[in-house]
């Protein structure tokens, strides 16, 4: 839609200024970690970590969320949550992460829109940032993604050492970035031609692949295959994996009271926990590891692409740099393909 620049060190200026009129999210640092805050200056912003623990599926779809207060008794009533119309600026989203909303999008806004997703969703901006060294696990290009796509973002910086291209790619994002054109200028050919080779350069640093061709419809021959064993026995359920997920949407719902008030509450779970599935007549459809490491690579690889025409994950990498036991989601799927089924 618009190719503009920003100078490095008007970047500073600019963001603090998105600051005094939205609630902006960006990666801050945590101890060895980075996560996704709130700021209030843009020196907060930590970019030498290239994922945040944590993805930015948080920020929508919060970790715990109060749906709605409740008055028990015979004269009881329920009060809904009141729902925010504040601006919201996620910053410094690497494609991956960005992606994760068009995946979850069908999920929160299909034929029953969840009204808290919903909001957040319209009154978002998504600010993405190239990424110049993607990290060894990586792999979006398996998915026909690109380290510097702007498909999943409203706007994309590419750093080109000394200034960013801004790539402005939504009508939402023209928008928003009307109210500050004073910290841009237009883009030339040779800052287009930049970042090309930028982004050539970052997609040589995947080495990683996993190969996806006929493996929805390889897995509905592969139920009860022997590979979900062999993964069971070195799985330890901890659900790390599903946490640290931009794409896991399993959640739970508790209602939290005292003799006079009470909230309903709705927290993430995750498909790894064997009370998940464990129903209130005492049974249980996956009572064994195996039948929870078969569903999560199911749900993902087969039940997704075939409902939804997607696959449900990203290609960031997160369950393989934090899974404590070394599963690695590429090496299954890749086996997966070679397997006789």
């Amino acid at each position: 839609m618009e190719n503009l620049v920003i100078q490095t060190e008007k970047l500073s200026e600019w963001v603090n200024e998105v600051i005094k009129k939205n609630k902006v999210f960006a990666p801050v640092k945590e101890t060895d970690f980075s996560n996704f805050k709130i700021i209030d200056d843009y020196s907060e912003i930590d970019f030498t970590y290239l994922l945040p623990r944590v993805p930015a599926k948080k920020i929508l779809f919060k970790q715990t969320e109060t749906l709605f207060l409740f008055t028990p008794g015979s004269k009881g009533s329920v009060q809904t949550k009141e729902i925010s119309d504040e601006k919201l600026v996620v910053f410094s989203l690497r494609t991956c992460d960005a992606k994760t909303f068009s995946i979850l999008d069908p999920v929160f806004l299909g034929d029953y829109a969840d009204p808290f997703y919903k909001s957040r969703r319209e009154r978002s901006i998504l600010i993405g940032l190239s990424c110049n060294k993607p990290n060894v696990n990586c792999f979006c290009t398996s998915f026909g993604d690109s380290p510097a796509s702007s498909d999943y973002v409203d706007i994309l910086l590419t750093d080109l050492d000394g200034k960013h291209l801004v790539e402005v790619v939504t009508e939402r994002g023209k928008k928003f970035i009307d109210n500050y054109k004073k910290f841009f200028t237009s883009a030339s050919k040779e800052d287009l031609d930049s970042k090309k080779k930028v982004e050539e350069q970052a997609i040589k640093g995947i080495t990683r692949t996993m190969k996806l061709e006929g493996i929805p419809e390889k897995l509905d021959k592969m139920f009860e295959h022997p590979i979900w064993y062999e993964n069971a026995m070195k799985c330890i359920g901890c659900g790390t994996c599903t946490f640290v997920c931009p794409t896991c949407h399993c959640f739970d719902m508790q209602d939290e009271s005292t003799l006079r008030e009470g909230a309903r509450v709705r927290v993430w779970d995750y498909c790894m926990n064997p009370e998940y599935t464990h129903h209130a007549s005492g049974h249980n459809p996956r009572p064994a590891r195996m039948n929870r490491v078969r569903n999560r690579i199911f749900h993902k690889f087969n039940y997704y692409p075939i409902n939804d025409n997607i696959v449900g994950c990203t290609g960031c990498g997160r369950c393989i740099d934090y899974c404590s036991v070394n599963i690695d989601v590429i090496d299954i799927i890749n086996k997966i393909g070679e397997a006789e089924s």
